[in-house]
């Protein structure tokens, strides 16, 4: 019986090679579409066009063309079946073994800049996904490829055949059914976008590929994978495998020190920021941040927001840490460095951008937009009698976007663009409060005249006289008590200013 394959793809990669060897070592005969087909044809691959072999036109500028019942009978006719094998000979219909599709590149296009709704429906592929699909359902018979990277595989199963082929093609088919999927969800998220007013989809649609097999996840007996483009953001140029751990850190240092313009380096420790600062240089930096804690810091995450050089890393590599995160490094640094065979170097290129998060929950996915909500001083409100100084803004706008990184209930103590003393994830604000001065005391931080940043309002004014009595002069939280005014009132019999923001930023 003649073995009949049928290749239309996007992405090229590879297929004149593959073709070559399906004609010529594998005795198969070729249909093709439009631009495949005229390449085939040009390296000197017997090709029939798709519209000889159907008799009917491609129209419509190609919307249809493979939309047949020759093709999809051809697909879909289960061999071991005699109805249809007859039905198939009735209507000429011939089978139709191997199909190698790619699709219209709809997510490259939706992500150049410039693209426009109409060059967004253009790429939208019919015919592809209904051949891989077609193809797919009937795997037990036909060979379905829609991954150059699978062509080697692909011809040595063909060589062997057998259930050696049997079980690639049950893979494939898995490979279409998820690579259809990633694509739909594409297009409906684009169109959510386009057509939704920005509202949260009625259906959730993620498709994602993997972009990691991880060694485990949290703990050594989870299994684990990393989905998505990570990796766009993200490039390891030395030290081990990065962790699921590791990879929850990298995601929570980028978003913090993406708050800040001037020179920054922060210090994280299971996602909670334990040391941050800003100054003219990131040396500086360094010594302050890590002058806030010196103990939690050990196997910890470092980031900065500038090039680390020699200097900096010298200093760093006098501790143990797991991953050392800058938007570069110089040769020098980098030598310092890859003298710790384990250590983790990344090069960052994120920035601040809105997207989606989402959260696992028994039965299904929390969603919310990112919280990155714009903050200004003109929008905040001093509340209190006495204003802050300068110094104390400074310092109150700095601890502000520190603490929005820090776990719930989360107290951060600041100085002038600097943090004293961080309390995160406890039960209560004041236990958050007495774990920050109680940091700040043991790393002989003094916090007179320092600041206090609360993710939330303080529920009673006891939280805010324990600042004052630690040695803060100023407050900043969200507002929205129904006890402010007494709050208020405490910080103005203890001469505190106090700025109102009116967002909370907690982080569960």
């Amino acid at each position: 019986m003649e073995k009949r394959a049928l290749i239309s793809v996007s992405d090229k990669t590879g297929i004149v090679e593959f073709a070559k060897e399906l004609v010529k070592h594998r005795g198969y005969t070729i249909l093709s579409t439009g631009g495949t087909a005229k390449l085939l044809a040009e390296k000197g691959i017997p090709v029939t066009e798709v519209s000889d072999y159907t008799g009917f036109p491609e129209m419509m500028d190609g919307r249809v063309k493979t939309l047949h019942p020759k093709i999809h009978g051809g697909l879909l006719a289960l061999r071991d079946n005699k109805g249809h094998m007859e039905m198939a000979a009735k209507h000429d219909i011939g089978m139709i073994d191997l199909v190698v599709v790619n699709l219209y590149p709809f997510e490259a296009t939706v992500a150049k800049p410039g693209c426009t709704l109409e060059d967004a429906i253009e790429n939208i592929d019919i015919g592809g996904p209904s051949m891989l699909r077609s193809a797919a359902k009937n795997h037990r018979d036909v060979t379905v490829v829609c991954d150059a990277n699978d062509y080697p595989a692909v011809l040595e199963a063909l060589r062997v055949g057998g259930e050696q082929l049997l079980e690639l093609r049950r893979r494939l088919a898995l490979k279409v059914y998820q690579r259809t999927s990633a694509y739909d969800a594409a297009i409906a998220n684009y169109l959510n976008g386009k057509y939704n007013g920005g509202e949260l989809p009625e259906t959730l649609n993620i498709g994602l590929p993997v972009a990691q097999k991880l060694r485990y996840g949290e703990n050594p007996h989870q299994k684990a994978a990393l989905y998505g483009d990570f990796k766009k953001f993200f490039a390891q140029i030395h030290g081990k495998e990065l962790s699921y751990n590791n990879i929850i850190d990298i995601s929570a240092a980028a978003e913090l020190i993406a708050e800040f313009d001037k020179p920054t380096l922060a210090i994280l420790k299971h996602t909670n920021p334990c040391g941050v600062a800003s100054c003219d240089n990131l040396v500086e930096a360094w010594n302050q941040a890590f002058e806030t804690d010196k103990q939690a810091p050990f196997g910890g995450i470092i980031v900065a927001n500038r090039e680390i050089g020699a200097d900096l890393a010298k200093e760093i590599s006098g501790i143990f840490s797991e991953v050392i995160i800058a938007p570069s490094f110089s040769d020098e640094a980098i030598e310092i460095f890859t003298k710790k065979k384990n250590l983790r170097l990344m090069v960052s290129s994120y920035s601040r951008r809105a997207s989606m998060q989402y959260k696992s929950v028994i039965g299904g996915l929390l969603a919310q937009d990112s919280d990155s909500v714009e903050e200004l001083k003109a929008n905040m409100k001093v509340v209190t009698k006495r204003q802050p100084t300068e110094e104390e803004w400074r310092a109150l706008l700095f601890g502000w976007k520190v603490v929005k990184h820090v776990k719930s209930n989360a107290i951060v103590y600041a100085g002038c663009e600097r943090t004293l003393g961080v309390g995160a994830g406890q039960m209560s604000r004041v236990d958050s409060s007495q774990i920050a001065v109680w940091k700040a005391g043991h790393a002989e931080l003094p916090l007179k005249g320092s600041v206090i940043a609360s993710d939330a309002f303080f529920p009673f004014a006891d939280g805010l006289v324990a600042a004052a009595e630690a040695g803060a002069t100023a407050a900043i939280q969200p507002g929205g008590s129904v006890r402010d005014e007494e709050v208020i009132k405490a910080a103005d019999e203890n001469n505190m200013a106090m700025v109102f923001t009116g967002i909370r930023h907690f982080k569960h």
